[in-house]
């Protein structure tokens, strides 16, 4: 009775999905972002601030995320602190030693203070640095995963951003179609979400052919602006 029910929801499946061309020629493709990426934190910090809200958009450079750093921010500046005051023992350990007022032992103890204290100044620096993501392009905001006041670890999701204005159109094509077609290579594609149909043209193919399927993936563009268009729509491309 199990594997009867397992065997028929298959098929419910099989017949659910649209295949991946259809007898007319025509192939199945999937609208998708040149820039897709999921932003996390580089250090342990609470939020304090996320300006764009889920479908929001931004311009690169414009922060996203923003931590509550009092912390790193105290410890840079006693980092800070440190590296004046060994950059001070060493500068008047340099001036007794022309004269040979300082042993070479103690002259070698504030140099190495005073590098020491560079390093642990910079290193707070790099800290503070990371307390604000930046835009990394022009885009929209796809998906919060985290929320103001949460908590986060380095390596956690917080947004997930996609460029919407940088779309591909990516299918699998007969290997044979090969021998026609290449860059620059012209169809139309039928959106499903809007029930329209836009010109396009192949931009790159695949450097492989997969031996099972003996396809090859093709990569257009639309030509020109259709601002309604998204990343995650599909529909049917159809080539002369």
């Amino acid at each position: 009775m199990r594997l009867a029910w397992i065997v028929m929801a298959m098929s419910m499946a099989a017949q659910a999905a649209p295949p991946a061309t259809a007898a007319d020629g025509r192939i199945r493709v999937q609208l998708m972002s040149r820039h897709a990426v999921t932003l996390s934190s580089e250090i342990p910090a609470k939020i304090s601030a996320m300006p764009v809200v889920e479908g929001g958009g931004f311009r690169r450079g414009q922060p996203l995320v923003e931590f509550d750093c009092s912390s790193y921010r105290a410890q840079l500046r006693k980092a800070q602190a440190s590296l004046e005051a060994a950059s001070q023992l060493l500068k008047v350990n340099n001036q007794l030693a022309k004269y040979n007022s300082v042993g070479t032992l103690e002259l070698t103890q504030a140099q190495g203070k005073a590098k020491e204290a560079a390093a642990d100044a910079s290193y707070a620096q790099t800290l503070v640095s990371k307390c604000s993501i930046a835009a990394p392009f022009d885009g929209r905001v796809a998906k919060r995963s985290a929320a103001v006041h949460q908590y986060v670890n380095p390596g956690n999701p917080i947004l997930d951003i996609v460029d919407a204005d940088s779309l591909e159109l990516r299918m699998l094509v007969p290997s044979k179609w090969l021998a026609t077609l290449k860059p620059g290579s012209r169809f139309s594609v039928a959106v499903d979400e809007l029930g329209a149909s836009f010109p396009a043209r192949i931009e790159r193919l695949g450097a492989q052919i997969d031996p099972v399927s003996q396809t090859i993936l093709a990569i257009g563009v639309i030509d020109g602006k259709a601002a309604n268009l998204l990343p995650g729509m599909s529909g049917w491309a159809s080539f002369k």
